[in-house]
């Protein structure tokens, strides 16, 4: 009863928080305004055994930029020579290049629809750690044809010790489906305040009875994946006619938590 109560009182209290305003400064934006993206700040995906990464591929067609704005893309794979894969998806990431620890984070997309596709904007540790010890943060998550976005904290204690209720490690918010939207997460000692639009639409705080559980681990830089993923065991799978998709990018801003005086 007493761990009850205690999560209560910090689930009230993070939502609270998620109404203050924090000061925070600009530390690194991009805003897509060349003619590819840029390789200081971004690097390719490269292929790997967990589903959301079963289709990356480093193939050019799968990356543009195009007026002001990164386009990643989903298609079937119609070069099997090159590569066996029957789909091939397009992803880039920050790691060792761009990072925060105590922050804000903010991405704006617009994100096309088929069955079986699940774009993706989320972050992980800056340092090699077996997942799920380090943490995961997905700011934004899309499935099929949904007119909501799912926004998710993944960790020891959620995933190893199951524990996804105690508190909440997840929710999920409207969207404009077909539009831009700015899908962000606010990087606290204290908590994750999600947002979407602006909008406070989930926070996950950190319980200090269970800090022995290693139920927040969010205190080292974690940096920005974005990709596009089809098909998993999540989402289900994939109608190749409904095929290719995109996903386009408006910008990106990193900030840095400013320390009270």
């Amino acid at each position: 009863m007493k761990l009850k109560a205690t999560l209560a009182a910090l689930l009230f209290c993070a939502t609270a928080l998620a109404s203050s305003p924090h000061k925070y400064r600009l530390v690194w934006q991009d805003n897509f305004n060349g003619t590819t993206f840029d390789s200081r700040s971004w690097t390719k995906i490269s292929r790997g055994a967990p589903d959301w990464r079963k289709y990356m591929s480093d193939a050019d067609s799968l990356y543009a930029v195009r007026d002001g704005k990164l386009v990643l893309r989903g298609a079937v794979n119609t070069n099997l020579e090159a590569d066996t894969a029957r789909f091939v998806t397009g992803g880039l990431y920050t790691k060792r290049k761009h990072a925060v620890r105590y922050g804000k984070v903010e991405v704006r997309a617009r994100l096309d629809c088929a069955q079986g596709v699940w774009p993706a904007i989320w972050m992980k540790p800056d340092y090699e750690i077996k997942w799920p010890h380090g943490g995961e943060i997905d700011i934004m998550e899309h499935l099929n044809h949904d007119t909501i976005a799912y926004q998710t904290v993944h960790s020891y204690y959620t995933q190893i010790l199951k524990q996804k209720k105690n508190p909440p490690h997840g929710g999920t918010h409207p969207i404009k489906r077909d539009d831009f939207n700015t899908y962000g997460v606010e990087i606290l000692p204290d908590s994750l305040v999600f947002s979407i639009n602006g909008q406070p639409s989930f926070t996950y705080p950190r319980v200090e009875e269970l800090k022995d559980k290693d139920q927040y681990p969010f205190g080292a830089p974690f940096y920005l994946l974005i990709d596009m993923q089809i098909e998993g065991s999540w989402v289900g799978k994939a109608d190749p006619k409904q095929l290719p998709v995109e996903m386009e990018i408006d910008w990106v801003k990193f900030y840095e938590l400013e320390k009270e005086k």
